[in-house]
């Protein structure tokens, strides 16, 4: 269980207009509608529906169905909650990346950029990608060529955008106190658990029946 203390409460039920059951049931989870989403997260965005369910639709493009393949996306995510220390993303991306094919060896590698590492290319492009745009707020033009390389013009843009939902979306987590949900095998930046167990495999929403109870929720 994380030691972060939440800053914003989770909505108390008396207070469960249907706007805020459609932020706790846009993931798909089961029961969510009647009984709340296990998710920490859902239920602080949930105090504000007006922000949370166009947030939810951006935050699903980008999860779920942007252009880039799922591995560039874990690398990208991964690197950004190194950068801004968010315990909440490292935790949860760390199982997602196992999913999309990452090894811990790379995950670790991600998270010590820029090392020894043998990267190709491809990957390390993301990484540099991901360093820039927090430290300059802005891409070189031979990052932008190397890119390019790789990738279209729509995914570039996919690209950009994803580095900063994750940046914004990590600074939220981190300012509102969201913490790592109870039941969850912390996963910390040194990649070892609570429990002492080796990370495995987690799913994103909707990938499997029981996401949630295969998280720990």
């Amino acid at each position: 269980m994380s030691d972060i203390k939440p800053r914003i409460d989770h909505l108390p039920r008396e207070e469960w207009t249907d706007d805020a059951r459609e932020v706790f049931a846009f993931w798909g989870e089961p029961n969510a509608w009647e009984e709340g989403s296990k998710t920490n997260v859902m239920m602080t965005l949930a105090n504000h529906p007006d922000l949370a369910k166009p947030y939810n639709l951006w935050s699903k493009h980008l999860l779920m169905s942007n252009t880039l393949g799922v591995r560039v996306l874990e690398i990208l995510i991964l690197r950004v909650a190194v950068r801004v220390k968010s315990e909440y993303e490292w935790h949860n991306h760390v199982g997602y990346g196992l999913n999309a094919g990452l090894t811990l060896e790379e995950i670790a590698a991600i998270r010590d950029y820029p090392n020894d590492w043998d990267w190709a290319e491809a990957d390390a492009i993301i990484l540099k990608a991901v360093d820039e745009l927090i430290d300059a707020g802005n891409w070189s033009d031979a990052t932008w060529e190397t890119l390019g390389k790789y990738f279209d013009t729509k995914q570039k843009m996919d690209l950009v955008f994803s580095i900063g939902h994750y940046v914004m979306t990590s600074w939220a987590l981190s300012a509102m106190g969201v913490p790592i949900e109870g039941g969850a095998d912390k996963i910390g930046f040194d990649l070892k658990t609570q429990s002492g167990k080796t990370p495995g495999k987690t799913y994103k929403p909707g990938e499997t029946e029981d996401w949630t109870d295969s998280r720990g929720y």
